[in-house]
């Protein structure tokens, strides 16, 4: 795992200072005593990860991020995935989560861990631990809940919860099992403050009632101050939520968005967004930041800062060598140079599967074509060409490649090996217009 600078290795006088500038404390407990604890001796600190779904995404991402830069400054990291409450669900602003069964909560749970582990610090001195809620929460009784914990709950603080408040006033409105899950959040934090000592919780803004709950029962039953901080929802110029697409999340697992296509999802980012994106989901020093904002206004066309911002995010989900996979795949694919027999298959596959959504930089026309066939044949039927004749006089003027390689005969067609992974043969005109071909 790479190492990740502490804040002052990353040009700032303390924690607390790094985390402001960055954009990264929304809501919080007193500022002064969160700061004064930030920036104190090493303290303990959790964030919740309910498995909900197979895999986190980029949400969740600004939460490991935080955890991890409070644990390149000392603090000790506890992770929660909410074997309990994953098979309940938090409320969302609008309709009833589907109660997933036992055996897929776990399943999902141990994903999570997986993915975490890739984020945080598993070994040395200071590593992550991991927690499951139900293993102090299976064990309770109803009357138990019930008389030991939520007794020190008042319905009307409840009510007023921002979320609850919302779905109360929708036509759906809410059930009794979503609404208590502020109690089981509560309650995890007490645990965790009795347990191990820890004083602080993390969450993202739309989290806040839900961390709030924990703040005022450890209050009320242990006569203490403990705080809680919150990271912004991130979101667009437009003010939508970053991240999705049609309903459709950035996934951090490769199987379920591909590491292509989740840096494709960096590199595409507007010039206006990328230097908000660099403080909040990098670790660069904000020198650094400074000067990549200043290329973006004197130099946009380099696009070097999404391309620093894809490297770095896609590095530290998924490692050096697929991100550099991805960016291989992407120059061989649009004309840069680089061996499309290297790439291997999933990334081809990922990076084709990518062109067949139009965007405003790239694209392509698909077509069937079969060993054999000519390549001015296939080209005319994925588009490249209006007509086969206007196809072999392109050829004859050395402007048709296959697979990156120039086509020198009208004659000439589509060999066997031209399928890359036996799938695949990419014919381009020119710099720009790519055609894929299909093995039939």
């Amino acid at each position: 795992m790479a190492h990740v600078a502490n804040f002052k290795e990353a040009g700032f006088d303390s924690l607390f200072e790094e985390l402001n500038w960055r954009g990264l404390i929304t809501q919080s407990t007193d500022r002064d005593q969160l700061a004064q604890a930030l920036n104190g001796e090493p303290i303990t600190y959790y964030c919740g990860f309910d498995p909900t779904a197979a895999s986190l995404h980029v949400g969740n991402l600004v939460q490991l991020i935080i955890m991890r830069h409070l644990q390149a400054a000392g603090h000790h990291p506890i992770a929660l995935v909410g074997g309990a409450t994953g098979l309940i669900g938090d409320p969302r602003q609008s309709g009833e989560r589907t109660l997933n069964p036992k055996e897929i909560v776990a399943a999902w749970s141990e994903r999570l861990k997986s993915q975490i582990s890739g984020i945080l610090e598993v070994d040395g001195g200071n590593p992550v631990r991991f927690v499951s809620n139900y293993d102090w929460t299976a064990s309770m009784s109803a009357i138990d809940f019930l008389r030991d914990v939520g007794k020190n709950f008042r319905l009307g603080t409840m009510l007023a919860k921002d979320t609850v408040a919302r779905r109360l006033e929708s036509q759906e409105g809410i059930s009794f099992t979503e609404f208590s899950y502020q109690v089981l959040q509560g309650n995890d934090f007490l645990h965790l403050f009795d347990e191990y000592g820890c004083t602080l919780e993390l969450g993202g803004s739309d989290q806040w009632g839900n961390l709030t709950s924990g703040l005022d029962l450890i209050h009320k039953v242990r006569e203490t101050n403990v705080n809680v901080f919150t990271s912004p929802i991130i979101s667009d110029s437009q003010g939508k939520k970053f991240g999705k697409s049609e309903g459709n999340a950035v996934w951090l697992d490769p199987e379920m968005l591909s590491p292509y296509k989740f840096y494709q999802f960096w590199l595409n980012q507007p010039d206006v967004e990328v230097a908000k994106l660099l403080k909040v989901f990098t670790f660069l020093p904000k020198e650094e930041i400074a000067r990549l904002e200043a290329c973006i206004a004197t130099n946009p066309g380099a696009r070097e800062a999404q391309r620093t911002l894809a490297w770095e995010v896609t590095s530290l989900v998924h490692g050096d060598e697929a991100t550099q996979q991805a960016i291989d795949a992407s120059s061989a694919l649009f004309g840069r140079g680089g061996d499309l027999h290297a790439i291997d298959a999933q990334t081809l596959e990922s990076a084709l599967d990518g062109l067949k959504v139009e965007d405003s930089r790239h694209s392509a026309v698909f077509a069937k074509a079969q060993p054999g066939e000519r390549v001015s044949e296939a080209g005319a039927a994925a588009g490249l060409f209006k007509s086969i004749s206007e196809a072999r006089k392109t050829i004859a003027s050395g402007g048709v490649y296959v697979n990156n390689e120039r086509v020198a005969d009208a004659e000439q067609t589509l060999a066997e090996d031209d399928f890359l992974h036996g799938k695949f043969a990419l014919i381009r005109r020119g710099k720009k217009a790519l055609g894929v071909v299909e093995r039939q």
